[in-house]
């Protein structure tokens, strides 16, 4: 594994090759969590290490995500997720994916291998909600990539009492719980003497309480806001991927990081082309004498830009002629521009064009008289 954690590709972070199964990636996953987690490893910027580690098995371990990871790539996916915010405040970068699935795996070798599991403590403060919106695109913004401009309804933390819930920004121990975050309940039964530990009401777990009660946030420690950020889409994208932009969620409790913004991408519809994975497709018609001897056409493509196609003699409907990268323009893999060939019956002919279709009809009938159906066969027929 690279000594520069987060600093590669996720599958670099965790030292696995591109092709690499599930398997494999939950194996280097449970073995870097185990090196690298804080409560075990003394190693400086093991907490570091272990978020980046965190980070690239939400994404792999995620079929959905991976395969989007995949197509895209590491730049384009982690660019996604740095948006920036285009009037008010904004949240700091450099934040890291707060989906730990899998992290219960690691469990049982931190309660085993280490002797007596984890020790009793309160709970930390929470990290903020991810939130999902939806946006729609044209495929021309797909094909080439776009930035789009787009309203977010959030909490932030309070700028008042800077998101401790407290005026004076300052916090007490909560006297429910003494501090602990939990409540010892004790009931009887016929049984014996039952104790039940409780997340303490009072603090929510976290074992302090605000000093003075914030009046602008009524000690929530949160405000609703409306923010205009600007979400950069690459190209390739296509309907039903996520894009993540991290720390643009929900606020979390004082001193956690804020949740995540998921953009579930929909790509319309187009009038022209159709899409094949980075392909696009779109039709030509022709006339039967330019399907015959062929003809030079101008086709244009989904950037708008003119290009010639060569439409060889004698080719037949519905032949699909290809104009290398005019598709979609991901990066470093362009697409193909696929030109279905229609030949059109024309409507409506002048005098001039009737006879000479009449004349081809009568040298094509000419043509088959040269060989008779007996001609074939022996003999002469009786």
């Amino acid at each position: 594994m690279s000594e520069r954690m987060g600093a590669g590709d996720y599958y670099e972070i965790l030292g696995v090759p591109r092709g690499a199964d599930e398997k494999e990636i939950k194996k280097a996953y449970r073995s870097l969590a185990r090196k690298y987690h804080p409560d075990v490893s003394k190693e400086p910027g093991a907490d570091e290490k272990f978020k980046s580690i965190n980070e690239a098995y939400g994404v792999l371990s995620d079929p959905e995500k991976k395969a989007q990871y995949d197509q895209v790539g590491h730049e384009a996916y982690t660019s996604a997720s740095r948006g920036s915010y285009t009037g008010g405040g904004g949240f700091s970068g450099g934040g890291y994916s707060s989906d730990f699935s899998g992290f219960g795996d690691i469990f049982d070798f931190f309660g085993g291998a280490f002797g007596g599991g984890f020790s009793h403590r309160t709970r930390g403060p929470a990290a903020g909600n991810d939130t999902l919106m939806r946006i729609l695109i044209s495929l021309e913004e797909a094909a080439a990539g776009t930035e789009k401009e787009i309203e977010v309804h959030h909490t932030e933390p309070c700028s008042v009492c800077s998101g401790t819930g407290s005026e004076t920004k300052r916090l007490k121990s909560c006297p429910k719980c003494n501090g602990t975050g939990q409540i010892r309940q004790v009931s009887q039964t016929v049984f014996g003497q039952f104790v039940r530990m409780g997340t303490c009401p009072e603090c929510t777990g976290r074992g302090k309480i605000p000093e003075k009660r914030c009046p602008a946030c009524k000690g929530t420690g949160h405000t609703r806001v409306k923010r205009t950020v600007t979400v950069h889409i690459p190209a390739g994208v296509d309907t039903g991927m996520r894009l993540r932009m991290e720390g643009y969620g929900e606020a979390g409790e004082s001193g956690a990081p804020s949740g995540d913004l998921f953009i579930e991408v929909h790509v319309q519809s187009h009038d022209r082309f159709t899409r094949h994975g980075d392909n696009l497709e779109t039709t030509l018609d022709i006339t039967p004498a330019e399907a015959v001897l062929g003809s030079v056409r101008e086709v244009l493509t989904i950037d708008r830009k003119s290009v010639e196609l060569k439409v060889p003699p004698g080719i037949a409907y519905n032949t699909a002629l290809k104009i290398p990268g005019e598709g979609i323009r991901r990066k470093g893999h362009p697409g193909d521009l696929l030109v279905r060939i229609r030949i059109a019956t024309p409507k409506g002919i002048s005098k001039e064009e009737k006879e000479l279709y009449e004349r081809i009809i009568e040298i094509e009938g000419k043509k088959g008289q040269k060989k008779g159906f007996f001609s074939g066969l022996k003999g002469k027929p009786k």
